[in-house]
């Protein structure tokens, strides 16, 4: 027979944030939609506003997270990222604190892409400790490390965006087609000068700085610490010219936008390698592998390299990033079928947002894609992206919250 304070101490623990009781009633300590304490009526871009919004994560996703909110297994030197009242980014706390402050009510739990994070009730500002962020850019994979001298905290692995310029050649392609047709279009402006950076650079650097926002917002950064990519120009090069002078266009805007949340530090390749021999640590080959030796090794030890601390990595532990890919609207599709084209693309599915994270009775945690008129919503896993179908129903959908990345353990 357990005791009264026995009894308080199970039902109030974190892992039972969302979950109801018998009679239906959300405990006072339990979160609701979006981690409040009750439903939110106004929740941003969420259709069915439920108090099963913040349960999804501890459900379906990594050991990490499971570890980061009960702080068992070897998470020892994993932290819960802590904002004050009125938002601002204070140092992270470890799991047990995190619970004692939900449990008296003096906190509530919040999720950021797959991220469990407080945000307290009664405190705007604390001491924080000096933090930088580690980012390693690449072609198809991008490393991110957020680290201090004490502990790091979070090594993020994302996917680059890389189809944009296949999209504008197809959009390229489908104007001049329209050209020879009888049909509106807009005349041909030639010998025009294009001026600024190209729309598939600005997109690669775009999803960088959106990983850095949230970044931002989780932690109190001060350093933001990159490999610099070299990328110049040559004379009587014209071909390498094209090829890179946009990288160098690029990288230079991601620059000055990192310079307006902090300081900004650059490192050549070379640096970041003999830092990393120094180190004794080794990258591995595989580019496309999920392991911490293959990018996070590099935003690691650039990371280190501004608050030290540490000789060898504390945190191996890696968060996979996907960026979705939307279809914008389409004038109409590619090839026609006959008779009068159909429309392609948009945002919109049967009135839910595409992207918007559901729950099916049969196929569990997924997202929204598509959609054919006359059949129902596309449904995509969540784990892989993969279409699971395409005839689902949208009474059958339990709308959780609309989102542009996917995320998960590696």
């Amino acid at each position: 027979m357990l005791s009264r304070k026995q009894q308080v101490k199970r039902e109030t623990r974190v892992p039972k944030i969302g979950c109801r009781k018998a009679n239906g009633r959300l405990k006072e300590t339990e979160l609701g939609g979006r981690g409040s304490p009750k439903d939110m009526q106004d929740a941003s871009q969420v259709l069915l506003p439920s108090v099963s919004q913040s349960r999804w994560d501890s459900t379906s996703l990594s050991s990490v997270r499971n570890k980061m909110m009960n702080g068992g297994g070897n998470s020892a030197n994993l932290r819960v990222p802590v904002i004050g009242k009125t938002g601002k980014t204070l140092m992270p706390c470890l799991p047990v604190r995190a619970r004692e402050l939900i449990e008296k009510g003096k906190a509530i739990g919040r999720w950021k892409v797959g991220i469990f994070y407080l945000q307290l009730l009664d405190r705007e500002d604390g001491v924080t400790q000096p933090i930088a962020v580690g980012i390693d850019p690449g072609s198809k994979r991008e490393a991110f490390t957020v680290k201090s001298s004490k502990t790091t905290y979070l090594n993020i692995l994302s996917d680059a965006v890389t189809w944009v310029k296949d999209a504008v050649e197809t959009k390229r392609n489908m104007r001049r087609a329209r050209r020879f047709c009888n049909t509106p279009c807009r005349q041909n402006r030639e010998n025009r000068s294009r001026g600024g950076i190209p729309s598939s650079t600005k997109a690669r650097w775009q999803a960088k700085l959106r990983i850095v926002d949230i970044l931002d917002s989780l932690y109190p950064i001060e350093t933001w610490v990159v490999e610099d990519i070299k990328a110049k120009t040559r004379k009587n090069c014209k071909k390498w010219n094209i090829s890179f002078s946009p990288l160098e266009i690029g990288k230079k805007w991601f620059y000055d936008e990192l310079r307006k949340k902090g300081e900004l530090v650059l490192r050549s390749g070379w640096d970041t390698k003999c830092m990393r021999d120094e180190l004794g640590l080794v990258k591995t080959n595989g580019k496309m592998e999920e392991k911490f030796s293959v990018h996070n090794v590099d935003s690691w030890v650039l990371a280190n390299s501004v608050v030290g601390g540490h000789t060898k990595p504390d945190n191996e532990s890696v968060w996979r990033m996907i960026p979705l890919r939307f279809h914008r609207r389409q004038l109409h599709r590619l090839q026609p079928s006959g008779g009068i084209r159909a429309t392609y693309g948009g945002t919109i599915s049967c009135g839910l947002k595409r992207g918007s994270l559901v729950r099916h009775p049969k196929w569990g945690l997924c997202y929204v894609g598509g959609s054919m008129e006359g059949m129902g919503i596309s449904l995509h896993g969540f784990e892989d992206g993969k279409r699971i179908c395409q005839n689902a129903k949208i009474r059958d959908l339990k709308v959780l919250r609309f989102g542009k990345w996917r995320y998960r353990a590696a």
